[in-house]
């Protein structure tokens, strides 16, 4: 998984060959990118704002406006922004990882699904495109975060805030196989709003802002299916 460093104009012609359309990567920045081969797997977390933390710091020791993945790419661990920064993920294949989580200016485009556990947007400065399905068992949006496109179906329990209509949202289909489930039965006690709220808590949706953040930084687990 040998990474090297990728002009715009490059970038442009990869996305072209791989057919991913002008109107999604016309929105990203026209700068250098991280090309890494795909199928790729990462083992651990891959955090998009520390690129010295990632596993192509070695061929590529200088971090790029972000990463380009030609294929699918695995992360066993947590993709994670949660800095100020506009790191930016295009991957031209399905993507999966075992919790996402997206609180700065983050860019991430993806060719086909996106498979996690979590699916977590917290900010509102933002480029999310996804050309496939988001199947995730939550996904929790915050701070007037919505996805610029799901194309497929998001798949799962969406917590979102009651202004946030979803039914008018770019969003190709809604899909809850247990809508009748509880949220204890989804995310582990630790993250339910109880009693109370507290300055992290956001409580129309049930879910503990803080507390989600230091579990996931801590890679403890989210839901109770692990």
């Amino acid at each position: 998984m040998r990474s090297s460093y990728l002009a715009w104009g490059d970038a442009v012609d990869l996305f072209e060959r791989r057919g991913l359309p002008e109107g999604t990567y016309e929105n990203l920045y026209e700068e250098e990118y991280i090309l890494v081969p795909g199928p790729a797997a990462v083992t651990g977390e891959l955090p998009l704002d520390e690129h010295e933390r990632t596993p192509w710091r070695e061929h590529t020791p200088e971090a790029a406006t972000g990463y380009v993945v030609d294929g699918d790419l695995v992360v066993d661990g947590n993709i994670t922004d949660v800095d100020d920064g506009a790191a930016a993920l295009i991957v031209l294949g399905n993507l999966r990882a075992r919790n996402v989580y997206l609180a700065g200016d983050a860019k991430l485009v993806v060719h086909g699904h996106v498979t996690a556990e979590t699916f977590v947007g917290d900010m509102t400065e933002k480029l999310v495109v996804i050309h496939g399905d988001l199947r995730a068992t939550v996904s929790i949006f915050w701070n007037e975060f919505c996805p610029d496109l799901v194309a497929g179906t998001l798949h799962g329990r969406t917590l979102a805030p009651a202004y946030l209509d979803l039914s008018t949202a770019p969003i190709g289909g809604l899909a809850d196989p247990a809508p009748e489930a509880p949220l204890s039965r989804l995310l582990v006690p630790e993250l339910l709003v109880t009693g109370v709220p507290g300055p992290g808590d956001l409580p129309e949706i049930g879910v503990r802002g803080d507390a989600l953040r230091d579990r996931l930084l801590a890679g403890l687990p989210l839901t109770t299916t692990r």
